[in-house]
């Protein structure tokens, strides 16, 4: 599946700019009705989310689903309720040595669309400092400007 897919629901920019993401893992969503009629609307928000590992399971904090405006009166809707993320028995045990013992973070990338199911790509991170992030940002010109002179002479 490409990055730049049309079926992507919410991306989570800032991600790039603040961790160094070393391992991506896919994980399933556990919804509720409204939530995945919100999500097919591309009512998500996931700028402030992070992952927890809690008691063998990933949790996703912070994530917001906003309900759409008709949704049921007799569903009570939480946005910003914890959803519990769908991954296997070993990559959860995976993930709970590299967050307890290694300082990682786990990082919400993007919310998509795959199968007809919502998943999320999980970043297991580390966060970056203010220098480390001027070196990228200093690479990333260099980069950009050296692809310009090769477009130029060629």
């Amino acid at each position: 599946m490409s990055k730049k897919n049309a079926s992507s629901i919410a991306e989570n920019r800032r991600a790039r700019h603040d961790y160094d993401v070393e391992e991506r893992f896919e994980a399933g969503l556990a919804l509720e009705g409204w939530e995945v009629k919100s999500l097919r609307a591309g009512r998500a928000s996931i700028a402030e989310a992070h992952g927890l590992v809690r008691n063998g399971e990933v949790w996703l904090i912070g994530a917001n689903i906003s309900p759409l405006p008709s949704a049921s009166s007799h569903v009570r809707t939480e946005p910003d309720r914890t959803r519990k993320l769908l991954l296997h028995a070993r990559e959860i045990a995976h993930l709970t040595g590299a967050v307890e013992r290694r300082g990682y973070t786990l990082v919400p990338l993007r919310v998509y669309w795959k199968r007809g199911n919502a998943k999320l790509e999980l970043g297991l991170a580390k966060g970056r400092k203010l220098h480390d992030k001027r070196q990228v940002a200093k690479k990333q010109d260099w980069e950009r400007q050296k692809a310009r002179i090769l477009r130029e002479k060629g």
